[in-house]
């Protein structure tokens, strides 16, 4: 159904939005989907890191079973 939606539709479908929510309340909008994507890619990182460091410490942990216990 979107299509066949073209640039002179998508200008349209803006103007109605500007006209009807106003220009503040789209930028304050737009704000906090600007705040959302930052703390979801902050996230993304932070879980990449964790998984990282955790590899890490697997591989650091080599030493056979049964040395361990003679240690």
């Amino acid at each position: 159904m979107l299509n066949n939606v073209g640039p002179l539709g998508l200008l349209l479908i803006a103007v109605v939005v500007l006209v009807l929510f106003g220009r503040g309340k789209i930028a304050s909008l737009m704000g906090e989907v600007g705040k959302g994507i930052t703390a979801f890619k902050k996230g993304v990182d932070e879980g990449k890191k964790e998984l990282d460091d955790e590899t890490l410490q697997a591989a650091r942990d080599v030493t056979p079973a049964e040395d361990k216990d003679r240690v």
